[in-house]
């Protein structure tokens, strides 16, 4: 399974996992071009290498026109729906971006939709969390594994006043990792470090069994006497993670279910969203008789263990139900990557699953070809067929080896 380690030694920050993934091998200029669909004012990603301590690292800054604009999450969240970024893409930053609101609202006492991002609104910020988001896609990364992370040490100044380190937020949202502070002063893991990295790892340990393809550094803006302000990322092969040669993958998931004849359609097509909204991986609605031939529906939400408390609340808050099953289930799916197919009307994301070496399912980013046919005036199974004979012809060729 192709797996990311992050080596957090030095914290990490927005700009450090941007300048890793860069390191890594992301292009910079697709990466532009994909962030550049949030349809935003202008940026720059200002990318060099510094040193820091001797590690030649990575360094990026987001120039973005000065703001003075404070956006609470449904905000961002519009900025994000708006745009031409894949599914995968939007889902995710959202969810980042949902996640430091719910540190926020809890600390303050308020509710997440009253939260008014300061520094995480800025559209730095918002740049830096699309820009991982985007890479991770383009390095197909399918397992996300986390040390155990420095948080610095002292005091830092916020928008609300000077606050130990870690400051709330970050402490909030770092609840399960394993934590731990140095002499080395100052906030070394920021909130947009600290969200996506609560996004997307659940597994929090020292190195995995890895087969490393590439190390990388992000190089952190503050330098530091004897300590590498950096983040170290490496890329690679989990050990022991494929089934079989069929390159099937497994994993541990939990489903929960309750059965309700006494709600609303409208609430359930809610409870729906909301379920997505809060990490759910899949929800679906089952119609079913109950005593007294009642009509009823079951709710099944499919979910990763860390999200099973705050989905079951859900449940209890959102519909009538006093009860909900909960078991763990083993998962097998085909490992997924992207590959960009260019047609006559322009090129176009696909989803590729294999088994094997075999291609055995793909699909063209809807949202993708939707707008080609909207710019062409064809319809879209027009567009689409010209994406699968494209695609066709790469696989032909490589049979054939011959080049493409």
């Amino acid at each position: 399974m192709r797996t990311l380690y992050f080596d957090c030694f030095a914290g990490a920050s927005g700009n450090m996992i941007l300048g890793a993934l860069l390191a890594l091998g992301v292009d910079k200029e697709e990466l532009q071009r994909q962030i550049w669909l949030l349809n935003i004012p202008d940026f720059d990603l200002v990318v060099s290498q510094v040193d820091r301590s001797g590690i030649s690292a990575t360094h990026v800054e987001v120039k973005v026109p000065q703001e003075h604009v404070h956006r609470y999450l449904r905000d961002i969240e519009t900025i994000i729906d708006a745009s031409n970024l894949q599914d995968l893409v939007k889902a995710r930053a959202k969810k980042i971006f949902r996640r430091l609101a719910e540190a926020e609202a809890k600390i303050h006492g308020i509710d997440v939709q009253k939260v008014h991002f300061h520094e995480v609104g800025a559209m730095d910020a918002i740049v830096d969390v699309v820009g991982a988001c985007v890479g991770l896609e383009l390095l197909g990364i399918e397992r996300f594994v986390c040390s155990k992370i420095h948080v610095g040490s002292g005091f830092a100044k916020m928008a609300h006043g000077t606050f130990p380190v870690p400051p709330p937020a970050v402490a909030e949202l770092l609840t399960g990792f394993p934590i731990y502070s140095t002499e080395v002063e100052g906030e070394l893991i920021t909130p947009t470090g600290a969200a996506i990295i609560a996004e997307l790892c659940d597994s929090y340990t020292a190195l995995p069994e890895i087969k490393v393809e590439r190390i990388s550094y992000g190089a952190g803006t503050r330098e530091y006497k004897d300590f590498p302000n950096v983040l170290r990322l490496m890329l690679g092969e989990s050990a022991a993670e494929k089934a079989s040669n069929s390159n099937v993958l497994t994993d541990r998931l939990i489903l929960l279910e309750t059965n309700i004849d006494d709600i609303s359609p409208q609430i359930l097509g809610f409870v729906m969203e909301r379920a997505f909204d809060l990490g759910a991986l899949d929800c679906w609605f089952t119609s079913i008789q109950m005593k007294k031939n009642r009509p009823a529906t079951v709710v099944s939400i499919l979910c990763q263990p860390s999200d099973k408390d705050k989905l079951a609340d859900l449940l209890y808050r959102e519909t009538s139900t006093l009860g909900v099953r909960i078991r763990e289930i083993e998962r097998e799916c085909l490992p997924r990557e992207f590959v960009r197919v260019e047609t006559k009307y322009g090129p176009v994301d696909v989803k590729i699953a294999r088994r094997g070496v075999d291609i055995v399912n793909a699909m063209p980013e809807f949202d993708q070809v939707k707008k080609l046919a909207l710019e062409h005036k064809v319809s879209f199974v027009t567009v689409r067929d010209a994406v699968w004979a494209e695609l066709n012809k790469e696989k032909t060729s490589a049979a054939d080896g011959r080049p493409n």
